[in-house]
């Protein structure tokens, strides 16, 4: 982990910031604070490591405060709200970004087994360290463009595909019955926007993504992981499993608008 934050602790407020369903985060002065866990120091490297290899977006690591929080900094912006259907033009920025992020985390390679939040191992061939949270109420925003991404503390192994169909689910938004044309029009701009998969591929790859979501919330509901329990208050992971259902049933009207 990086040293530890020399910040005073004194005298100054803390203001909770929007999101953090999970864990919380609130702004002291020009920082972010959270909890830590035994997944923070793999996080930090991480995100020293993207900074180093010149990627956008990734707030500096500060080390911990006096309280054992993480210590980032605050990246200037908009935050976007959890339920905000963000414009076609800030959604793609947004994917954008996360296709520079997987070619920069591309050659990030920690050696051997690393403590992630969902479990420690090594990555295996063909997987990258995915953000896996990458939704729009993750983006800091200056107009329609994505200035920032916050929230790292759910990365670890996956495949590129994983972080896209995230998006796709919680900011097309998949979750939600929206029209067709609506969907069939984002998933065909995500999948412009990201280059090197098709909004079909795109489509398919939703159902298996959310239920490792599910699944994942649910196995860290059983070990306890405090974050993970603070989700049980929003119906988590039962709303998501019903959430794909329905989905399944509006799946071939979406496929034939997009073959259309």
């Amino acid at each position: 982990m990086s040293g530890v934050w020399q910040h005073r602790a004194v005298s100054e407020a803390e203001t909770p910031l929007p999101g953090g369903r999970a864990d919380g985060a609130v702004r002291v002065g020009d920082t972010v604070r959270r909890p830590a866990g035994p997944w923070t120091p793999a996080v930090h490297a991480l995100l020293d490591g993207l900074r180093a290899a010149g990627l956008d977006g990734v707030p500096p690591v500060h080390g911990v405060d006096e309280r054992g929080r993480e210590v980032l900094g605050l990246i200037p912006g908009r935050a976007i709200a959890r339920d905000e259907v963000v414009s076609d033009a800030l959604l793609a920025d947004g994917v954008r970004w996360l296709r520079r992020f997987h070619d920069a985390v591309a050659g990030y390679r920690p050696a051997g087994e690393v403590t992630w939040r969902h479990g420690r191992r090594a990555l295996a061939d063909g997987e990258i360290v995915c953000h896996n949270d990458p939704a729009a109420y993750n983006w800091i925003a200056s107009g329609d463009r994505v200035v920032g991404v916050v929230d790292w503390d759910m990365a670890g192994p996956g495949v590129a595909l994983d972080d896209l169909a995230f998006v796709a689910w919680m900011s097309v938004p998949l979750r939600t019955s929206s029209p067709v044309d609506d969907v069939a029009r984002r998933l065909r701009s995500m999948a412009s926007a990201y280059g090197d998969v098709t909004p079909l591929e795109l489509l398919a790859h939703v159902r298996r993504r959310m239920t490792m979501a599910a699944d994942r919330i649910e196995a860290g509901q059983r070990r306890g992981d405090p974050g993970l329990l603070n989700l049980a208050a929003t119906g988590e992971p039962g709303r998501t499993r019903s959430a794909l259902a329905a989905l399944a049933g509006r799946e071939p009207a979406i496929v034939a608008a997009l073959r259309g």
